[in-house]
């Protein structure tokens, strides 16, 4: 039995009508090949070896193992194309074979990526706070600057980003300075925390990775005592202190760092979808916030002022309406009673009480950025 097909070497690109016959008393059974006109033997191919290849519809097209990539058999009609594939039963075998290797990897690599998805969804924030002792300090950095930049230009409000006393040596700031390397004194940190007071509306403060704090006005206007200031200010040092905003990150958005740390990447090309604008509003565990309260409580002992003005600010500024976009110190959440009874339980009594600020300092802290005038509102008529 033979059928008809056009044949190409591989070597050359010609197409040339052929007779196929299987000789079945060769051993392996071969696939001899002979001109259409001359009958004459043009090629041989190993029957067993035959592989499909992707063709047209209505054709049959296949080469075999151990010649050019190019050779191929193109089989037309029904007729030929029936007796080509009863004649060699290696092409269904082998397209079996390949379309269960093709389910297999399918199979495999969906299994992989369920793998993947469980694990970025449920392991990497569970093992965030061991991952960020991996980060090196530089490109933590450059994290904080990333977010930086956004974060000042999600902060302005038509007027531009507005830094309340840019000069980093006017009273206010330098007191503000002192107080940082009070708390920071003695610890094992590779930042040494930079504090900027902004001009916004909004009552807020939050930490950024690499060290970087931002105090914004409106909260230090809610603010009644030097020792409240300090406290939230504290707060916020402590989140730089457990580097909590780059466990953040690495919880949140793990894909975006890896691609970072492969690339080598970490000025923000890789993760500036994580480090936006949304870091205003960033959200720590309860953990990190009963850590950062902690390191608030701490700092009050070691400093000599009360622990329990934080509670008296936070509390004041969730009451509010006015304020219900207020602090990643929140979480979003008015404070709970079990955050409340775990602060007020650090303020301890000290041996001799002291602000956190001279007079001077808290009056120069205060006149930094004077309160912003209120939207009229509108004359009806």
């Amino acid at each position: 039995m033979e059928f008809l097909a056009r044949y190409q070497d591989g070597l050359v690109a010609v197409l040339r009508d052929v007779i196929c016959v299987v000789d079945l008393a060769a051993l392996p059974v071969t696939l001899v090949i002979l001109d259409a006109g001359t009958r004459a033997a043009i090629d041989t191919w190993s029957a067993v070896d035959v592989r499909a290849r992707d063709g047209a519809p209505r054709e049959l097209r296949f080469g075999v193992m151990g010649k050019p990539g190019g050779a191929r058999l193109v089989v037309k009609g029904i007729d030929d194309i029936g007796r080509a594939r009863r004649l060699l039963p290696a092409l269904a075998l082998h397209q079996r074979q390949d379309a269960f290797r093709q389910f297999r990897i399918l199979g495999l690599s969906t299994l992989a990526l369920v793998s993947v998805i469980v694990s970025y969804i449920f392991g990497v924030p569970l093992l965030a706070g061991q991952l960020v002792g991996l980060v090196p300090p530089a490109w933590e950095r450059q994290l904080g600057n990333t977010a930086a930049t956004q974060i000042e230009a999600a902060l302005t409000d038509g007027e531009g980003f507005i830094v309340c006393e840019p000069d980093r040596d006017t009273p206010a700031n330098r007191a503000i300075t002192r107080f940082v390397s009070d708390a920071f004194a003695g610890l094992s940190s590779p930042f040494t925390p930079e504090v900027t007071v902004v001009q916004s509306a909004i009552p807020n403060a939050f930490a950024l990775p690499g060290g970087r704090a931002y105090y914004l006005s409106a909260l230090l206007q809610a603010a009644e005592t030097p020792d409240e200031f300090a406290g939230v200010l504290a707060h916020e040092l402590g989140h730089v202190y457990y580097r909590h905003a780059m466990e953040s990150l690495i919880s949140t958005s793990a894909t975006g760092l890896l691609v970072g740390f492969v690339l080598g990447d970490m000025t923000g090309l890789s993760v500036a979808g994580a480090v936006g604008s949304a870091l205003i509003d960033t959200r720590f565990s309860r953990n990190a916030e009963r850590q950062a309260d902690a390191f608030s409580a701490a700092t009050a002992h070691r400093l000599g002022y009360s622990a329990s003005a934080l509670v008296d600010l936070l509390d004041r500024v969730a009451k509010d309406d006015e304020f219900s976009r207020a602090l990643a110190l929140f979480s979003s959440h008015p404070l709970t009673d079990e955050r409340r009874k775990a602060l007020e339980a650090f303020d301890v009594p000290v041996a001799n009480p002291r602000p956190a600020f001279t007079f001077a300092e808290w009056t120069a802290i205060k006149a930094m950025c004077p309160p912003l005038p209120k939207t009229p509102e509108p004359v009806r008529q």
